[in-house]
């Protein structure tokens, strides 16, 4: 079984990236998107969103970062794919999944579910561009407003040259509502021949095993069920328990000094709350805390809470 940890748009950067696979137990990382339009984009880009370049393309535990693109237009993305690829990235992953209305009004993303052809001539064009060596992987819906495409958009990927293909298993209209239709993939599963990665709502490993058996896919993708439990891809493949309260207070620390030191410290009030929305999820004591947290917006008082947290548990 291979577990893949998810491109959460403005959740998962290259410092929940590092902490998450210090954690262990994911095989791949996928970037955050990187927006293609119509030109070849310089190398600092591509070192913004995955720093990892700069290391061989892993995070410090080893773990192999392959760089995502989202965009519509097949020699713009297969000419910036070629430049991942030449950077570093041990692989490329092209986004059509991604459910965010500015991203669908500018034609990137979900909306080109409805586009079966273009989706082809996408993948095809990135497939014929980059090193047979290097995969290229792509990550969809079910659809946009509904499933009569789902059947014509895998083929389309799979005849495209696809390395593999991550079923998130919902429309791009079911948002993120319960449930993931798991037994949708398996349906996929039975029309091509590229393998699958199955994703949606797996928040524990009872879920991730449910998901194996409805979907027929060994191999996973964990999104928010990872940000609400830090080590739960250890939960799945390990049996491990899960993280006891003090250490994600460790962990939150060890985040807090990322973010704060890093460029992005501007965000650190507004990331460590949105991860708070997911860890009070699993953890009760994080819904207490956040009813202080939410109302905090200086990142020394945040960190303030946390430490006395920290030294109560």
């Amino acid at each position: 079984m291979q577990i893949v940890l998810a491109p959460m748009e403005g959740v998962v950067d290259h410092l929940m990236r590092e902490m998450l696979t210090q954690i262990g137990g994911y095989d791949l990382c996928i970037t955050e998107f990187i927006r293609i339009v119509d030109q070849r984009l310089p190398a600092r880009v591509f070192h913004r969103i995955c720093p990892e370049l700069l290391q061989g393309g892993t995070t410090l535990a080893g773990t192999p970062v392959r760089v995502q693109l989202l965009g519509q237009e097949p020699n713009w993305l297969a000419e910036n794919a070629v430049r991942a690829v030449e950077l570093g990235s041990p692989g490329v992953d092209l986004n059509f999944g991604c459910p965010a209305k500015a991203v669908n009004k500018s034609r990137g993303g979900a909306v080109l579910l409805k586009e079966t052809e273009q989706l082809y001539r996408i993948v095809k064009a990135v497939r014929d561009a980059v090193p047979a060596k290097y995969p290229v992987s792509a990550k969809i819906r079910l659809g946009y407003d509904d499933t009569s495409l789902t059947l014509a958009n895998a083929a389309a990927i799979c005849a495209a040259g696809a390395s593999s293909l991550t079923v998130h298993a919902r429309t791009k209209s079911d948002g993120y509502r319960p449930p993931a239709y798991w037994p949708w993939i398996a349906r996929i599963k039975q029309h091509i021949t590229t393998p699958i990665i199955a994703n949606g709502e797996i928040w524990t490993a009872a879920d991730a095993l449910l998901c194996q058996q409805q979907s027929a896919c060994q191999d996973i993708m964990l999104g928010r069920g990872a940000l609400a439990m830090p080590n739960l891809a250890q939960t799945i493949k390990q049996q491990q328990a899960i993280l006891p309260w003090p250490r994600v207070l460790e962990l939150l620390m060890q985040y807090s000094e990322f973010e704060i030191a890093g460029d992005k410290s501007k965000y650190y009030a507004n990331r460590v709350k949105q991860w708070f929305s997911y860890l009070k999820l699993q953890y009760p004591q994080a819904a207490v805390l956040f009813q202080q947290l939410r109302l905090l917006r200086n990142s020394n008082d945040i960190l303030r809470l946390l430490t006395a947290e920290l030294s109560q548990s």
